[in-house]
């Protein structure tokens, strides 16, 4: 029997013999008056043991089945579900298990059961959350995260997501942090959702060049002032701000994304079987749509910001890699050691030689070419043609006879002419001819 058991006893004993009123007893069980004359018919004719609660002992009618309980936990302790936190653990359990019970009863059974999450007693750190955007399309930021997606390679996850409401807005895989990778992300997100007015990134070579001041005489004539880079360059002419970032902190909303994507997509992926990076991208195309209807809120402004893309705009020629060459002779052009011969209209296409060009280098599609706002297709040529070899003029060879001069001849008796001095005999005599002119002298 608890205190408030026999608290109620003591008082029900008290009123059967007269010691006290109902009212008195009424006020110190903090019962109604009707439910202490209850209590006190009960005693008188059951006893004490009235007083004890009829349930005790008794399990609930609501209560969970021992085997569903087991059963839990045994999917917990399992392979398949053994590295997800109790809020995801129980999410699956209603997706692909079909048991639907409320998170503080999954958290009961496998804390009986001696059974921690991942994310149990977390170290709080206070930090000062920058506000959210008021409008969806303002602010997106992308990041990529490297991590053992599936199995025991490393790769890496492009995201983006929204600062206003936290809707991702584009996810994609590659083997390493690249530019396919963001270009892949900006495709998506502007294909889902619209052209945002900035984007937000780390200070990666990606998005801002290390030479970016070096800006060439040419560039500041075409009103450029600093050196973009190709995803830069891209951003610039989608109408797109490129803000950088000094510190993970400061886009905290992509960090935090990871976090909770690097606790569950590899789950995800291990329940799929996915086990390649073509099946991991098409199955994030439909994973985006459960994450945001399960994890974005409402923006403070409803009416978005994200621009519509004109459907005359062909991205590929956008969002692809751009660089510069020079026609030659033949109206083609090298580039990465082919020779490529310019085409419209499915014809041969002829441009002045020496004219620059810029090639556009996407993975979607064939090489193509764009000068003065006309995009040209291209035709690998089998080999580059080769120039006409003009032989250099050769002067006719005469067999020439070689006259040696004879041994009387004067170049050869020249010599034998110049007589020999001996400077020892000429000294001598200058030295006496000065001593004869100086006594002549005196």
């Amino acid at each position: 029997m608890t205190q408030q058991e026999m608290k109620k006893l003591r008082v029900i004993d008290q009123i059967i013999a007269k010691n006290i009123t109902v009212r008195e007893a009424a006020r110190l069980l903090n019962l109604s008056e009707r439910q202490v004359l209850r209590l006190k018919k009960g005693v008188m004719e059951q006893g004490a043991a009235f007083i004890i609660h009829k349930n005790r002992g008794r399990k609930p009618s609501h209560a969970i089945p021992d085997m569903l309980s087991n059963r839990i936990v045994e999917l917990k302790q399992s392979d398949k579900y053994k590295h997800s936190n109790f809020t995801h653990f129980r999410e699956l359990l209603e997706e692909h298990e079909g048991i639907s019970v409320s998170y503080p009863t999954v958290y009961r059974i496998l804390s009986e059961a001696g059974i921690i999450s991942p994310k149990k007693k977390r170290k709080s750190r206070t930090h000062h959350r920058r506000k959210r955007k008021a409008q969806e399309g303002l602010l997106v930021q992308i990041d990529a995260s490297p991590h053992t997606w599936f199995g025991e390679t490393i790769t890496s996850l492009h995201g983006a997501i929204d600062d206003a409401t936290g809707k991702v807005c584009a996810l994609h895989l590659e083997e390493n942090e690249c530019l396919l990778g963001y270009f892949e992300i900006a495709e998506q997100m502007i294909t889902r959702e619209g052209i945002p007015v900035s984007i937000y990134s780390d200070r990666h070579t990606i998005f801002k060049s290390p030479k970016a001041k070096e800006v060439s005489i040419e560039q500041q004539l075409k009103g450029k002032q600093a050196n973009l880079t190709q995803f830069g360059e891209a951003m610039e002419e989608l109408g797109i701000n490129v803000l950088f970032a000094t510190s993970p902190q400061a886009k905290g909303r992509i960090e935090r994304l990871w976090e909770t994507l690097q606790s569950r997509l590899p789950i995800e992926f291990k329940i799929h079987k996915i086990t390649t990076i073509e099946e991991a991208n098409s199955f994030l195309v439909q994973y985006i749509d459960k994450f945001n209807q399960q994890f974005a809120i409402e923006p403070e402004i409803a009416e978005t910001a994200f621009r519509t893309l004109d459907d005359s705009v062909n991205l590929n020629t956008i969002l692809c890699i751009k660089e510069q060459r020079i026609v030659s002779d033949g109206g083609g052009f090298s580039y990465c050691g082919q020779y490529y011969q310019l085409m419209k209209d499915g014809k041969n296409a002829s441009l002045p030689s020496r004219t620059k060009i810029t090639i556009l280098d996407s993975h979607k599609e064939a090489l193509k070419v764009i000068h003065n706002g006309v995009v040209y297709k291209t035709a690998l040529l089998a080999e580059k043609p080769r120039k006409k070899t003009v032989q250099a003029f050769k002067k006719p060879t005469h067999n020439k006879m070689t006259l040696r001069p004879s041994d009387d001849h004067p170049w050869r008796t020249q010599r034998q002419r110049i007589p020999k001095l001996i400077y020892e005999e000429s000294d001598r005599e200058l030295l006496e001819a000065l001593f004869n002119s100086s006594r002549a002298w005196a």
